[in-house]
């Protein structure tokens, strides 16, 4: 009996195990506290460019 269940025991595993491979987590990525500052002040940079641009562009336009 000991046998049979040691068997089976390491069946089930290896199938749960190729079951767990198939379906990927639906988990994000971890970012770290680091990369999301740097990230955070890439995004402030692009946003305080594009505003200034255009107030250049219509100071030209009026010259």
């Amino acid at each position: 009996m000991n046998r049979k269940k040691k068997i089976n025991q390491t069946l089930k595993q290896k199938a749960k195990k190729a079951n767990a491979k198939l379906h990927s987590s639906n988990k994000p990525k971890y970012v770290s506290k680091a990369e999301r500052a740097a990230q955070a002040i890439a995004v402030e940079t692009e946003v305080t460019q594009p505003v200034e641009q255009p107030a250049e562009v219509v100071a030209n336009r009026n010259a």
